[in-house]
């Protein structure tokens, strides 16, 4: 069968997601999503992500051993959720604290910053439970919350003389397979601040892959001009 331009686009669209994940190199998502746009079949489409699982959804283990999870945004939700906890609170005193990178949070995670500050960072991170509470205590210092776009995030904490609230989800929208996350807590004469964003990381695999698409389509329409011409 005929592959048309709408078939062409949506295996484009699951390679893009590939390596937005992680599962192809940057010079084996160019060589397959060049091979896609000069499809002319079926046939020669499907192979293309034939190996792939469809985006955001879990891998199964192979043999006695479960493959890590893809890390950052656009990872895997269902593998990233249960384990031990890493660490179930978070304490600053004329300090800091930070909880960021490969950690699991727990079912519930007590924060509290006096005089001093503390990040959190849930991008890269595991969850002990599907629900998950964060309660965060600020008295005249500051708490920084940093989630990925794909997460459910509900804020509810109250603001004495200060501030606690979130930022615009500017990157994505929450999924269904990703945890709810709950922050609740109290800002008094400080603030505890929640901002959605992606990991550089991420945002440089998903630059490159548009980059990559956007070169193959002016050499697509390039080479069509000069044949056309000739």
């Amino acid at each position: 069968m005929r592959a048309s331009d709408a078939e062409r686009e949506r295996i484009a669209e699951l390679l893009r997601e590939a390596v937005a994940e992680g599962r192809l190199q940057m010079d084996e998502f160019e060589q397959r999503l060049d091979k896609a746009y000069q499809a002319r079949t079926h046939g020669e489409l499907e192979p293309l992500v034939s190996d792939l699982p469809a985006p955001g959804t879990a891998v199964a283990p192979v043999g006695s051993s479960a493959p890590a999870p893809v890390r950052g945004s656009a990872a895997n939700w269902p593998s990233r959720i249960g384990g031990t906890p890493t660490s179930k609170g978070g304490f600053a005193l004329w300090g800091g604290f930070n909880r960021k990178g490969r950690w699991t949070v727990a079912r519930k995670f007590t924060a509290f910053a006096m005089w001093g500050g503390g990040e959190i960072d849930l991008r890269d991170a595991d969850f002990e439970d599907r629900e998950v509470v964060i309660r965060c205590f600020a008295i005249m210092g500051g708490i920084h919350v940093t989630a990925p776009p794909e997460l459910n995030v509900d804020v509810r904490g109250l603001g004495i003389m200060g501030g606690f609230g979130e930022g615009p989800n500017e990157d994505g929208e929450p999924v269904p397979q990703a945890p709810r996350v709950t922050i609740t807590g109290l800002a008094l004469m400080g603030g505890v601040g929640v901002e959605r964003k992606r990991t550089k990381a991420e945002r440089r695999r998903i630059k490159e892959a548009e980059e990559a698409e956007k070169a193959k389509r002016l050499e697509k329409g390039d080479g069509g001009g000069r044949k056309e011409l000739g």
